[in-house]
């Protein structure tokens, strides 16, 4: 289960809108090993495409150079979804390289009236996608 602050969460989501209708995506940060989302990372979609998501390589070395400094590590990889919805496709299952990572999916495809708002966490080990429960909550 994905446990989640009402603000972490609002975050993700306003991001998601914000660049629709291409694909956001970011990371949540936490203490390493806490298993805990704590510090909120959007990053550029270097594909600026309403279908697909990339990191920019620099972008994400710098990134994780200033987790390591932190002793964090990735709790969530987030992106968006634009016009289907929030499941992994075969791409995002192919990219997910980071095994204790909660990947999160935003379906903004209720802002062009193409469907329903989502907001999914997913785990994807070796090719294999589990959805799991997402809780909100005010604080840790």
């Amino acid at each position: 289960m994905l446990t989640i602050t009402q603000s972490l969460h609002d975050q993700i989501v306003a991001h998601a809108r914000a660049d629709h209708p291409d694909e956001a995506c970011g990371v949540v940060a936490g203490p390493a090993g806490s298993g805990r989302p704590e510090r909120f990372i959007p990053m550029l979609n270097a594909a600026r495409s309403p279908t697909f998501y990339e990191f920019d390589s620099q972008d994400l070395l710098k990134l994780y150079r200033e987790m390591d400094d932190r002793d964090e590590e990735p709790v969530i990889v987030y992106h968006s979804h634009t016009a289907t919805e929030a499941y992994p496709s075969r791409t995002d299952i192919s990219y997910a390289n980071e095994p204790g990572a909660h990947y999160v999916l935003v379906s903004t495809a209720d802002a062009d009236g193409a469907g329903e708002f989502q907001f999914r966490s997913f785990r994807i080990l070796q090719g294999e996608v589990t959805e799991e429960e997402v809780r909100v909550v005010e604080a840790y």
